[in-house]
């Protein structure tokens, strides 16, 4: 289950930190809250070309956390807003919801 503010931080400038851990221990690659996209069944959607790193970790294991952020968006307690997801992760090399990411971020 995705956050609540997810949608909300995904408009808003903002980083996007995504780490994962393979054989040789842990790996952080970073990207932009406006590179996300969101399937129709409600999964997260993020371009990873040039993850190299992160493929490979999550080929070994596809547990992965997500933060993501924005010094922009409304927070419980005045301006600034993130989250945390905990999940698995996978690589798409084809497909629709490939296609859309290549087409909107090529």
């Amino acid at each position: 289950m995705l956050p609540e503010v997810l949608p909300e931080l995904m408009k808003k400038n903002g980083v996007v930190a995504i780490a994962t851990v393979g054989e040789d221990g842990p790996h952080l690659v970073n990207t932009w809250n406006s590179y996300l996209a969101m399937s129709e069944d409600g999964r997260l959607l993020i371009p990873a070309g040039y993850m190299n790193k992160t493929e490979a970790n999550v080929a070994y294991n596809p547990n992965l956390l997500i933060t993501i952020a924005s010094s922009k968006g409304k927070g419980l307690h005045g301006q600034g807003a993130g989250c945390l997801i905990k999940g698995k992760a996978k690589f798409i090399t084809s497909g629709p919801e490939f296609d859309m990411l290549k087409k909107r971020f090529d």
